[in-house]
């Protein structure tokens, strides 16, 4: 079989362009104005619920809410959660004590209650949250941790995975749902350290504004005391 060199160079340097473009989209657009761009309603998704999910030790169900897209199909209308035709009515993961997906709420039924309320009224993608199970066993406060991405940082009308991530949390009945990150700030990670009741926080701001975090934009690290009355973020130095 003869290698036609040009087409198949041509073909590799197209899929090459196209993946590098979208390995340098930035996830902070910078305009001079600084009010908040709101998120677009995509019309062609569907909102739907997962079964519940009961924590140990908590008398509290909690009901995963996300999307699903809509696709016309030559013969019919079809759900699925990708671009292909095959059925997928899930919106979220469950692993114990973590609840993972791309949700827009959290509906939250006290177990003695036919009702639920919504976590939050705001638009938002909680990406993960997480039931504190060990220090509730220690210190019996029921907390959720949540990392969100709830501004369109990006600026491309949707809130999605590209945009930046927060980190929140609550009681497990949804009470004081608190965003404690600033805004701006890219949650890396966050630990529990159960010895002194705290949760370690670590961000990234992108302080040379080039629209992405590098080696070249500052590390903050952050605790919260879990027994305050009011979680209050306090800014550490772990080396000088």
């Amino acid at each position: 079989m003869r290698f036609n060199f040009n087409y198949s160079f041509l073909a590799v340097l197209v899929l090459f362009s196209c993946k590098e473009q979208e390995e340098e989209k930035p996830k902070v657009i910078y305009e001079e104005s600084a009010t908040k761009v709101e998120a677009k309603v995509d019309t062609t998704q569907i909102k739907i619920a997962d079964l519940p999910v009961h924590m140990d030790g908590t008398s509290y169900l909690l009901h995963p809410v996300g999307e699903v897209r809509v696709y016309d199909t030559k013969s019919k209308m079809s759900y699925g959660s990708s671009s292909t035709s095959r059925l997928s009515y899930a919106v979220s993961n469950y692993n114990r004590f973590e609840i993972t997906g791309f949700l827009k709420n959290i509906y939250i039924q006290h177990i003695d209650s036919v009702n639920s309320k919504p976590l939050t009224e705001k638009p938002l993608v909680i990406q993960t949250a997480t039931y504190l199970n060990m220090f509730a066993q220690k210190s019996k406060k029921q907390i959720m941790v949540y990392s969100i991405s709830d501004m369109d940082t990006n600026k491309d009308g949707k809130l999605d995975s590209n945009d930046i991530r927060s980190l929140y949390i609550s009681d497990i009945s949804g009470d004081k749902f608190t965003k404690i990150t600033p805004d701006y700030q890219e949650l890396i990670d966050w630990n529990l350290m159960e010895v002194k009741n705290r949760l370690y926080i670590r961000t990234i701001q992108d302080s040379n504004k080039n629209g992405d975090f590098d080696k070249d934009d500052a590390v903050f690290y952050y605790f919260i005391d879990l027994m305050d009355a009011e979680w209050k973020l306090n800014e550490y130095k772990p080396f000088n």
